[in-house]
């Protein structure tokens, strides 16, 4: 990038984020969609389960990452982390009522452990191991 000249540089930054920004607003778009959907399909089984409520807080963590990198530019890594969490927990449930075997419900649970720990390091070297910046990024 750095043989291009300045004009055709700034050029492609500028694509590069409109293309991005519009990739951002189909993932919002399309969560909606599911939303609709979602609660579509729970008036017309009229009830609410709880693999419908797990999956609520998985597109409720997508627009909250959304909006976070709409704000910020920066996309903080504990948000999809966060998002697999909850997806392990609801295939758990939704999977519990068949034949899930002790070892599957064993690996499953260890993986949650095991992001809810790397959660903890990163928020932990976010507060105590601080680096600089730089260049402004």
């Amino acid at each position: 990038m750095k043989n291009l000249p300045q004009n055709s540089r700034n050029l492609l930054i500028r694509v590069l984020h409109w293309v991005e920004w519009l990739g951002l607003v189909m993932i919002a778009g399309a969560t909606l969609v599911a939303v609709g959907q979602e609660m579509a399909i729970m008036v017309s089984r009229r009830e609410v389960l709880l693999h419908d409520i797990l999956t609520f807080f998985i597109y409720l963590e997508i627009l909250t990452m959304v909006g976070l990198y709409f704000q910020s530019g920066k996309l903080p890594i504990r948000y999809p982390i966060y998002i697999a969490m909850v997806a392990i927990a609801r295939h758990i449930t939704i999977d519990s009522t068949s034949e899930m075997s002790g070892w599957t419900l064993i690996s499953l649970s260890t993986a949650i452990l095991i992001l809810a720990l790397a959660v903890l390091v990163i928020r932990y070297g976010h507060f105590h191991l601080s680096y600089d910046e730089v260049d402004g990024n």
